[in-house]
């Protein structure tokens, strides 16, 4: 499986992403409605989401502790890269979620934000998830 469809599966439901970024449910809704991020969801209308959402909220929460507002972080995220690809839920990926453990799905992170060859901000999700595994 390529990095990049990995990176884009859809596996982390809300609370997980919760504890990840240490964003309320609210703001992580509101990010959404604004455009901020698209998370998939299942038949049930349940966010899962994926790394590449999970980095985004990450750098949403970044901007906005250095006092950027909502217009200025769509900015910002347009000039440093590409929209990210919507996350979707795909045959595929969906029984390989299911499939996964929560040990498994932990291990995958590990791998993941531990890895510096396989992120674009090294150091922003180091500095931020690193510590759920130690």
């Amino acid at each position: 499986m390529s990095d990049m469809i990995r990176r884009n599966m859809a596996l982390f439901p809300i609370g997980i992403v919760m504890k990840l970024t240490e964003l309320t449910a609210r703001q992580i809704r509101y990010y959404e409605q604004n455009g901020l991020i698209q998370p998939a969801r299942t038949e049930g209308k349940q966010r899962l989401f994926s790394f590449n959402d999970v980095d985004q909220l990450l750098e949403i929460k970044a901007l906005i502790e250095k006092g950027l507002n909502i217009a200025g972080i769509k900015q910002v995220l347009l000039i440093q890269k590409p929209p990210v690809e919507k996350t979707v839920i795909t045959e595929k990926s969906e029984a390989k979620r299911k499939e996964m453990s929560d040990k498994e799905l932990r291990q995958l992170l590990k791998t993941q934000i531990m890895n510096p060859s396989r992120l674009n901000d090294t150091s922003l999700i180091r500095g931020e998830l690193s510590r759920f595994f130690h």
